[in-house]
C-alpha cells in the first residue's frame, strides 16, 4: 500500500504543520510506504515513521541541514550521474539529470546504490518515487499552467485557490470523458473549457449587479453582457409572437425616463427594464 502526501492535502504552509499531517495520516498503520514531496520530507520525520515500521520515500529540499554538502555540489558532476549517502537506516541520493539541475531524495526503504540500466541512468529510488507520486506531480504541473491563484499571505485563501484549480481540472476530465467529441481537433481544449466555465460562473453574477463596477474594463464587460441579455430577451419575445415596438423608450415603471430600453413585456407589450422585470418558469406562467 502506498500513501501519498502532497501540498494538495490541505494544510497550512508550515513544515511542522505538514509533518503533523503526515503523522495523523499514518496513525495506526504499520508496514506501509509513505511517498511525500519536498514540502513534507525531513530526516526527523523519516526516523519517526520508521519507529512505527513505516518506510518513507520523498524528495527533500536542499536547505535541510541533515544533507551532506557533497550531495549539493553539482558544478563538476556529469549529467545523469548519481551520488549516494548512507546512514544506518536512511539513504539519500543526488541525481543530476542535466547540467545545473539537482534532484534530492531521502528514503528509508532503499539501502543499496541501485541505478537503472536504461539510458537516463536514474536511481531506483527516483523510479519508485515516480511510480508512486508521478500522477500527483503531474497534477501540480498541469494546474500550474492555468491557475486562479493570487499572491496572498493567508493560507486559507491559498488553500481555496488550490481547491478551485483542482476542481476545475477534475471537471475538465469528466467533461472530456462524457463528451469526447468536444473540440476534438484542438490541442488547447482545457483552456477553452476554463474560459467557458468562467463565463458560466461569472455571467449570472454580472446580470444581478445593481451597480456597475468602478474600473472601466469591468464596467464595460458588465454592460456588454447586459446588452447581450436584452437582445436575447427581445429575440425570444419576437419568436413567441408578441407585438412590440423596436424603438428604444423609457421604462413604464421608472421615474427617470431618460434611460432608454428596448425590452418589452411579452404579454402586454409595455416597455420594462430589468429592475422591474420578474423571472419565472413556463409551468408557473
Amino acid at each position: 500500500m502506498q500513501i501519498y502526501a502532497g501540498k494538495s492535502a490541505g494544510c497550512a504552509p508550515e513544515v511542522n504543520q505538514g509533518q503533523r499531517v503526515v503523522r495523523d495520516m499514518t496513525d495506526g498503520l504499520e508496514g506501509h510506504t509513505v511517498t511525500t514531496d519536498n514540502f513534507f520530507t525531513s530526516y526527523a520525520l523519516a526516523e519517526e515513521l520508521l519507529k512505527k515500521k513505516i518506510a518513507l520515500v520523498g524528495t527533500i529540499r536542499r536547505n535541510k541541514p541533515e544533507l551532506p554538502p557533497r550531495l549539493l555540489q553539482t558544478r563538476a558532476r556529469a549529467p545523469r550521474s548519481s551520488e549516494f549517502a548512507f546512514r544506518k537506516t536512511t539513504t539519500a541520493v543526488s541525481y543530476v539529470p542535466k547540467r545545473g539541475k539537482n534532484l534530492l531524495l531521502l528514503s528509508t526503504k532503499h539501502c543499496e546504490p541501485a541505478v537503472s540500466g536504461e539510458e537516463h541512468q536514474k536511481p531506483v529510488m527516483i523510479m519508485d518515487y515516480n511510480r508512486c507520486k508521478g500522477a500527483v506531480d503531474n497534477l501540480d504541473k498541469v494546474v500550474g499552467a492555468y491557475s486562479c491563484k493570487r499572491g496572498t499571505r493567508r493560507w486559507p485563501m491559498a488553500l481555496f485557490y488550490n481547491l478551485i484549480d483542482v476542481s476545475a481540472f477534475n471537471a475538465f476530465v469528466l467533461w472530456v470523458a462524457v463528451e469526447p467529441s468536444w473540440n476534438q481537433e484542438k490541442t488547447f481544449k482545457r483552456r477553452l473549457f476554463l474560459e467557458e466555465l468562467g463565463r458560466m460562473l461569472v455571467y449570472p453574477q454580472m446580470e444581478r449587479r445593481e451597480r456597475l463596477p468602478h474600473t472601466p474594463a469591468a464596467a464595460a464587460m458588465v454592460q456588454s453582457q447586459r446588452r447581450a441579455e436584452n437582445s436575447e430577451a427581445s429575440g425570444s419575445a419576437e419568436a413567441s409572437g408578441a407585438a412590440h415596438d423596436q424603438r428604444r423608450r423609457g421604462c413604464s415603471f421608472c421615474t427617470n425616463k431618460k434611460r432608454k430600453i428596448s425590452t418589452t413585456c411579452s404579454k402586454c407589450g409595455i416597455y420594462i427594464c430589468k429592475e422591474h422585470a420578474l423571472q419565472f418558469c413556463s409551468s408557473c406562467k
